[in-house]
């Protein structure tokens, strides 16, 4: 399989902690595509021109991080990632959906100052994008997410957009939220490769 992908990608990265754990290092090989120069590789397998995508052994594509996160699960040795039913798979997909929108928030206030030139960029806009990521960090933070065997989706998720805030934001998240750095502390020692697969590691 190849993984059509960017090491500073978030997405991409929970997916490559998610190949790690589960064991199938040697079955992906990790392609970096560039998506600001419209790779082709990349809009044939998905022609959003997003990362991350999966291209299978036989051909076929899937795109969408936790989709691929989803197919990874059912695939290797490692522990159960995505619960297969019951109220725990609601709490892992809830939590793992929480992680992502982290993510896009922090991405677009990135994408506002790649792309936008300075006299143009709306500053109220830029403020709402950053409560929706002040209230999701203090939601974490009143009870930073726990677990018991081994993190699962949602911990990969959320550890992911912690380490792109820290990547791209420069760690401002930290500030006020010394439960959600401990957590991470704690994620970072539980999955080595939450560290291996740091932007330039």
């Amino acid at each position: 399989m190849k993984l059509l992908s960017s090491p500073a990608s978030p997405f991409g990265r929970k997916v490559r902690m998610t190949i790690a754990i589960k064991g199938l290092s040697d079955r992906v090989e990790a392609v970096a595509v560039d998506t600001g120069k419209g790779d082709p590789a990349l809009n044939a397998a998905n022609p959003l021109g997003r990362i991350p995508a999966l291209i299978l052994e036989n051909g076929d594509t899937i795109h969408d991080s936790h989709v691929i996160c989803e197919y990874l699960d059912t695939l290797g040795s490692g522990p159960i990632l995505i619960p297969r039913s019951g109220p725990e798979r609601w709490r892992t997909l809830t939590l793992g959906s929480l992680g992502d929108g982290l993510i896009e928030q922090a991405l677009l206030q990135v994408y506002e100052g790649r792309y936008r030139p300075e006299n143009m960029r709306v500053d109220s806009w830029v403020a709402r994008l950053q409560a929706k990521i002040d209230r999701s960090l203090d939601y974490l933070e009143g009870a930073p997410p726990a677990w018991h065997d081994h993190p699962d989706y949602g911990h990969l998720t959320v550890a992911a957009a912690l380490g792109y805030m820290d990547f791209r934001h420069a760690g401002r998240w930290r500030t006020g939220h010394p439960g959600l750095v401990a957590w991470l502390d704690r994620f970072s020692a539980a999955v080595p490769a939450f560290n291996a697969t740091t932007p330039g590691a």
